[in-house]
């Protein structure tokens, strides 16, 4: 596409003669010949500082916010983040007219509501794209990411991908991060919905104020909001926003949808779902009180888009269990239990464990640890809340990136010895769960909080396989083996 011809709905300038490009590239790792190279100010380097790389790698133009001494046609705005995301919709042909998008942020719950809300559309008949943290899902088709939201290029190259193959509805994550970096700048979600709210990535937003406007954003492209009332963050997410609104949740009063008559089981959890449309008794495949409160948020998005009590109540009975979201990993031969899940906050571990307390016959020892770089304020009290519901916790690594482990593991550690539960420290993370599930007993149930989904373990800035289905299920093996 030529350059004149991919600025004409942007405001910027070009300077230098119209070019050429092939395609448009924020890594300078990865440029190629015929390439837009996109200059970013990213959170700890500047992306002008690669431009020279880039152009000897064969970019054909750059977009810069400062003209450069280099020997190419130069883009320049003045936002070059805004930018690349309206260049990348020009460049991809507008992909996401047409086709309703529901986003969904909040600190917990992001990803398994985005499942539900996918599985009751499919029951509806929708044709779903899907952009979340484990996979994107364009039709049948998976694609792996990184990113809970990846960046605007990749963005819409993907909504360029469902457009191709007849999706007609998008559901997506939108984390914190995102929003603030304006990686979906430009996109208008017909439904904006939320999770909660609780204390997380401060370590990039330094308060929790910031944490919540970054938030905010999303709500300030909707057209209409589905909101947690038992989240008193609610209201602040909408204050001045004049934006309608739909209520659900659990004990508030002012809920437009409510759970009433639940039941919390060890696969599963039942409720009847009472709403302006009636009531409906609801089950979902996957346990804990907190999907609860994900199948009323899923309910509320899909009665919005029209969708009937009975094809929501199809829909979230059929929602498959979410890789590393209260997964129950294969035990066979052992009289204990391995639950997997991605937890990896104060709230969300309380949630999870408060959970597995439901329906725990014995013991729940909990392997869990708090990643590096990070949030280091969340750490005491991530020890705590794991140690509070926990009978017996295994303190490890979780992902230490480039601080030293031991020092994640003694802030840790200041949160756990403020209770009586009993604790060991094991600093490899395989060598923890191996010794979790040589201290299981019958009935017991052990936590593998933090991991999740993930198939790596970042020490020192490289990323090691380490995925815990297969770790399990290797440490399970060598168990057998040694009993024989």
């Amino acid at each position: 596409m030529l350059l004149s011809e991919l600025i004409k709905n942007v405001s910027c300038t070009l300077v230098g003669e119209d070019a050429d490009i092939a395609r448009i590239s924020y890594d300078s790792r990865k440029v190629q010949p015929g390439d837009l190279f996109c200059c970013i100010n990213g959170t700890y380097r500047d992306g002008h500082e690669f431009a020279e790389s880039a152009v000897r790698s064969g970019a054909a133009a750059l977009l810069v916010e400062r003209l450069l001494p280099l020997p190419v046609p130069q883009i320049v705005a003045a936002d070059s983040r805004r930018a690349m995301a309206e260049l990348a919709a020009e460049f991809y042909g507008h992909p996401l007219d047409g086709i309703p998008v529901i986003g969904i942020t909040g600190t917990n719950g992001k990803t398994t509501t985005t499942y539900m809300v996918k599985s009751i559309a499919e029951k509806a008949g929708y044709k779903v794209g899907l952009i979340g943290t484990i996979r994107n899902l364009v039709g049948d088709r998976i694609i792996a990411t990184e990113l809970t939201t990846p960046e605007s290029v990749e963005l819409q190259r993907i909504f360029r991908i469902m457009k191709d193959e007849g999706v007609d509805l998008v559901v997506m994550e939108a984390s914190s991060s995102a929003l603030d970096q304006d990686r979906v700048h430009g996109i208008e979600y017909e439904i904006g919905g939320f999770t909660n709210l609780t204390q997380d990535h401060l370590d990039y937003h330094k308060t929790f104020e910031n944490y919540l406007a970054a938030k905010k954003i999303m709500f300030t492209r909707s057209k209409f909001a589905v909101v947690n009332a038992d989240d008193p963050h609610s209201d602040m997410l909408l204050d001045g926003l004049n934006l309608p609104a739909m209520r659900y949740g659990v004990s508030a009063s002012r809920a437009d949808i409510r759970a009433q008559n639940i039941e919390i089981c060890p696969a599963n959890v039942e409720f009847d779902l009472v709403s302006t449309m009636g009531m409906q008794h609801i089950t979902v495949p996957i346990p804990g009180l907190f999907n609860v409160f994900n199948a009323l948020l899923a309910a509320g998005i899909c009665m919005k888009l029209g969708i009937s009590l009975d094809k929501i109540a199809q829909g979230l009975s059929s929602v498959v269990s979410v890789s590393g979201r209260m997964e129950t990993l294969p035990t066979e031969g052992f009289d204990f239990s391995v639950i997997l899940d991605f937890a990896h906050t104060p709230d969300g571990l309380e949630n999870l464990l408060t959970s597995v307390r439901e329906f725990a016959k014995a013991r729940v020892i909990t392997v869990f640890g708090c990643g590096g770089d990070r949030d280091n304020l969340k750490r005491p009290i991530m020890g705590e809340t794991a140690a509070r519901h926990s009978d017996f916790c295994v303190v490890t690594s979780d992902n230490p990136r480039t601080e030293d482990p031991m020092r994640i593991i003694s802030m840790v550690l200041e949160g756990v010895d403020r209770t009586d539960c009993p604790h060991v420290v094991i600093e490899n993370r395989r060598e923890a769960i191996r010794y979790a599930l040589s201290i299981a007993k019958k009935d017991d149930i052990v936590v593998l909080a933090g991991k999740g989904h993930e198939y790596y373990q970042e020490i020192n800035g490289v990323k090691y396989p380490f995925d815990e289905k297969v770790i399990v299920a290797e440490l399970l093996d060598e168990m057998r083996e040694e009993s024989k």
